[in-house]
């Protein structure tokens, strides 16, 4: 074998992990690409920001669907309740003596719908006599002196109110005092 010289322009292999070998960047071209590498770093920070906003608002967006998804067919169902509510209030002793399943039939009725309602985050308000009014979740029907009362003072609940989670499905309808003394 004939032993073969190497021509000086011949590079042999740079060894791993030796520097490259870089060409001279004049300073306007370093401010340059320094300007360049500032704007991505910039998109991408701006990409992250909303990625992360993204993610936020759709999980956001799911939980609210969870809690409030149903808040249509729970605002529908609120006539039956007060249907129920209404036959209950409505039986005599004497009917209640006649018909004492059918009346038991009816009060279970109920319930098992305030039982379904509790699961699925819907609240009753029901406001007392002499509670105080909060037009949050009242709804005054009507104002009367009533003597002996403070103003702002509940005075009869008409219609109940109900909450689904933390939002207001219906108002309880209220009378309230505007006595003020």
């Amino acid at each position: 074998m004939q032993d073969e010289k190497l021509n000086p322009s011949d590079q042999a292999p740079k060894p791993e992990g030796a520097e490259p070998e870089f060409d001279y960047i004049d300073a306007e071209e370093l401010d340059r690409l320094k300007a360049e590498r500032d704007e991505f770093r910039d998109k991408f920070m701006r990409a992250l920001a909303d990625a992360e906003n993204s993610r936020k608002r759709a999980d956001r967006d799911r939980r609210e669907a969870e809690q409030y998804g149903g808040s249509r067919l729970a605002r529908d169902l609120l006539p039956v309740h007060d249907n129920l509510r209404r036959a209950i209030d409505a039986i005599s002793d004497e009917q209640r003596s006649q018909n004492a399943a059918l009346i038991e039939g009816v009060e279970l009725t109920l319930r098992e719908l305030h039982n379904v309602f509790a699961k699925h985050g819907v609240t009753l308000i029901s406001p007392q006599p002499g509670d105080v009014f909060d037009p949050q979740v009242h709804q005054a029907m009507f104002e009367a002196p009533v003597p002996g009362t403070v103003a702002g003072t509940i005075l009869q609940c008409m219609g109940d109110g109900f909450m689904l989670h933390d939002r207001l499905l219906r108002p309880a309808q209220v009378g309230v005092s505007s006595n003020n003394g």
